[in-house]
């Protein structure tokens, strides 16, 4: 496993999607040295985002990975690709839905994204009658990338190609096709061996331009923290490939708990984490080498679940079966964790996020491997008593909330009297009285700041929603609908946004809390 070697360090979290690129539009790949440079303003040095792995058809939310492995190619920045003609290159229609997209409050993914293929389509047979027909040092590069990724590549862009054109889930392909006959998958991929390869090729696009701006990105200091879904969809290439390593009779999901009295279902599928092992680990082993390569640390998500995953039966005929964890012994559950983990953290630095009902013996587990799990401030209590954050582990990350959680405000506001007194009496809170009390005001972000930065935790991670002092959330669990994934900043990169006196405030503040706490690198 990679030592821990993050170091004292402060940072945003600020999911791609969350920022408009110079003309509005959804920030791309090639936009992050842009919003690294702002990072660096702030006095950050590292930059958590949600996910980037490619989402499953249909869905907006970034954890419900289509690939393990595969990039979102909504990001790719069309500019950058030699074959695509500019906007003058695209449709009537394609243009208004971008106008439409770069005006629009919130994200678009469904129609960005279906312009984007569209054009990324037309370039691709360019491409193939010009640079691969000539053998170019583009189509070499593009054929080392498929030789070097055929692990994974392949049956992601098989699977893509059959989705594409079904429209449905490969749970409800034709019986040959699900189960995977060899005769069959051969010539499903002689007949698709073109949408195969224009898939691997946008593959391609995509990491060049990531790998691109990762190391510009690192040049300026900044450090790129990605996030690694607990699960991939059912409907996802890897589940379809490897479908004797997971049932279906069951989902994934978590007990009930303070929070929630009926537990939650998440709607996944279940691992056969046993099987994995004895056939060498085929789903985790790609995974956390494609990891290691598109980051510098990643969050493991839902930690605990790696111990121990909770399976929910599915209802038949009325009923279902009591609700179980694999494997079902505190002995098997920790020797699973730490050999999943360990696999995990070999080439990265891992994170561990530890949220939620999490027994006693996984936290000391990640103690004695030297993970640091997570504190969000506002939960780190006893019987409501805050604990005091200079004495967090300094290997764990500080949080002020997560993408998941309502914002800093929002919860100030909401504090009856007895838990304000409690808040209160912490030194860096003290001060706050009258209107600042009780309302989530600049004085009062500052004051939250601060006690977040004075943490003894190495790591710190402020939501960049909580850095601006806003109400504004990411993504309410337990709902749907485009109010999920889809909130962004008003500004466009390209000098709007860096010249805001809001951003330009926040980062003076938090430069001047991370040079004061030991945090500025």
């Amino acid at each position: 496993m990679a030592r821990y070697s993050l170091g004292r360090r402060a940072g945003l979290l600020l999911p791609l999607s969350s920022v408009r690129g110079p003309r509005g539009e959804l920030a791309s790949y090639a936009d992050a040295p842009a919003i690294a440079r702002l990072l660096r303003s702030a006095g950050c040095s590292l930059w958590q985002f949600l996910p980037l792995n490619e989402v499953s058809p249909g869905q907006d939310s970034p954890y419900a990975a289509g690939s393990s492995n595969a990039l979102e190619p909504v990001h790719i920045e069309l500019s950058q690709v030699p074959e695509h003609g500019g906007d003058e290159s695209l449709t009537g229609d394609e243009r208004a839905a971008l106008a439409a997209h770069r005006a629009a409050h919130r994200v678009d993914f469904s129609s960005v994204r279906k312009v984007k293929l569209a054009a990324l389509g037309r370039a691709f047979t360019k491409f193939k009658n010009g640079a691969q027909a000539n053998g170019d040092e583009r189509a070499r590069d593009f054929a080392a990338f498929r030789e070097r990724h055929k692990s994974w590549i392949e049956e992601f862009a098989l699977y893509r190609a059959l989705h594409d054109e079904r429209e449905k889930s490969w749970r409800d392909w034709e019986p040959a096709l699900r189960q995977r006959e060899p005769s069959v998958l051969a010539h499903a991929r002689e007949s698709h061996a073109h949408q195969i390869e224009q898939l691997i090729w946008i593959q391609w696009l995509a990491d060049a331009q990531w790998r691109k701006a990762r190391a510009e990105c690192n040049a300026l200091g900044v450090k790129m923290v990605g996030d690694l879904p607990f699960m991939c969809a059912e409907d996802s290439s890897e589940v379809w490939e490897l479908q004797r390593f997971f049932r279906f009779d069951a989902t994934v999901g978590v007990p009930p708990d303070a929070y929630s009295a009926d537990g939650q279902d998440w709607g996944l599928p279940v691992p056969r984490w046993d099987e994995m092992r004895h056939a060498g680990d085929p789903w985790l082993t790609p995974r956390a080498a494609r990891a290691a390569e598109l980051y510098d640390a990643f969050r493991a998500d839902h930690v605990v679940g790696l111990y121990r995953t909770y399976g929910r039966p599915i209802v038949i005929n009325g009923r279902r079966a009591p609700a179980f964890f694999t494997p079902s012994d505190e002995r098997s559950q920790l020797m699973q964790g730490e050999r999943i983990l360990s696999l995990l953290g070999q080439r990265a630095q891992l994170l561990a996020e530890d949220l939620g009902t999490v027994p006693d013996f996984v936290r000391h587990s990640l103690s004695r491997m030297g993970l640091p799990g997570t504190k969000v401030l506002r939960w780190e209590n006893d019987n409501g008593q805050p604990r005091d954050v200079r004495r967090f582990p300094s290997i764990s990350l500080c949080v002020t909330g997560t993408h998941d959680s309502e914002a800093v405000a929002t919860w100030w506001e909401s504090l009856s009297d007895g838990e304000r007194r409690l808040q209160l009496a912490q030194p860096e809170l003290r001060g706050l009285e009258g209107i600042d009390a009780h309302r989530f005001t600049a004085r009062t972000r500052d004051a939250f700041l601060r006690l977040a930065y004075v943490s003894s935790s190495d790591a710190l991670l402020i939501p960049i929603t909580d850095a601006l002092g806003w109400a504004d959330r990411m993504n309410t669990p337990g709902t749907v609908g485009t109010h999920n994934w889809t909130w962004r900043l008003p500004w466009k990169l390209g000098g709007e946004l860096e010249n805001e006196p809001q951003i330009r405030a926040m980062a003076s503040t938090l430069r001047n809390l991370a040079q004061e706490t030991g945090r500025l690198r």
